[in-house]
């Protein structure tokens, strides 16, 4: 009888071989993985970086603090430009579209209009304004139209920066700090490998086990900002808008500071 039990214990250790380490049933983490976990963490990191690179689209969310302000990004991004919508901490909106050299940016009125009645950061949108009803009614023409942002614009580089996607993921995948391989995780169902800089200070990577190798959630370093990275290599429409949309204001345009 014993004999008969030991040997159906180890059919059914046999059986189970492909999905547990061992009969006692430890599971391997990085079993059916594409291996990245099993890599010491630099490596996990260039592999992540790698792949970024080599994509030719991602979808990008989430908060990202700079220079003492807080803003929140949705953004679509591919080589020749993106779309999407950029919040700052005090509620402000607008949409940003990029295609190839031409950027421009939506807004609602009110965003305007804050800019246009607080020097010194008026927009040239209301060169003429002289009161705080001509600003009004010149911020209202820009209501909802996609404003060229000229390239001698101060602010062109800057917004441009959340469109531009090799600018954008190199400085939100680079770790602080000695890269030390975490632990094994999950973002939105996907298998993940996490790596941090300096013990989390400097940061937190987590990057997919399942196929290519994309980084999936981004912790950035000091507490600023935490981003989610999906859609990669799913194409969307990029076109320049039509011209009954736009409004052209010449070579500067001042965006309100601040938003």
């Amino acid at each position: 009888m014993r004999t008969r039990n030991a040997a159906l214990v180890g059919a059914l250790c046999t059986v189970l071989s492909a999905v547990l380490t061992a009969c006692g049933g430890s599971e391997d983490p990085d079993a059916g993985t594409n291996g990245v976990g099993k890599l010491e963490a630099p490596a996990i990191q260039d592999k992540a970086r790698a792949a970024a690179q080599g994509a030719e689209t991602v979808h990008l969310s989430g908060n990202v603090v700079s220079q003492g302000r807080t803003f929140r990004i949705d953004m679509r991004l591919k080589k020749n430009g993106g779309t999407g919508r950029v919040s700052l901490s005090n509620a402000s909106t607008f949409e940003l579209l990029r295609v190839a050299d031409d950027l421009y940016l939506k807004a609602p009125a009110g965003f305007w209009a804050r800019g246009a009645t607080s020097a010194p950061s008026a927009p040239s949108a209301a060169p003429s304004a002289t009161g705080k009803g001509d600003a009004a009614a010149a911020a209202g023409k820009l209501d909802d139209k996609y404003v060229k942002v000229p390239a001698d614009d101060p602010s062109y580089q800057q917004l441009k920066g959340f469109t531009d996607k090799n600018v954008l993921l190199d400085g939100l995948i680079g770790l602080h700090g000695k890269l030390a391989r975490g632990e094994h995780g999950t973002v939105g169902g996907v298998r993940t490998i996490r790596v941090t800089g300096a013990g989390g200070s400097g940061g937190t990577l987590e990057v997919s086990l399942a196929g290519t190798p994309y980084p999936l959630r981004v912790q950035r370093a000091g507490g600023a900002g935490q981003l989610e990275l999906d859609g990669w290599g799913k194409d969307f429409a990029l076109a320049v808008p039509a011209k009954e949309q736009t409004v052209d204001y010449g070579k500067q345009l001042h965006i309100p500071s601040g938003g």
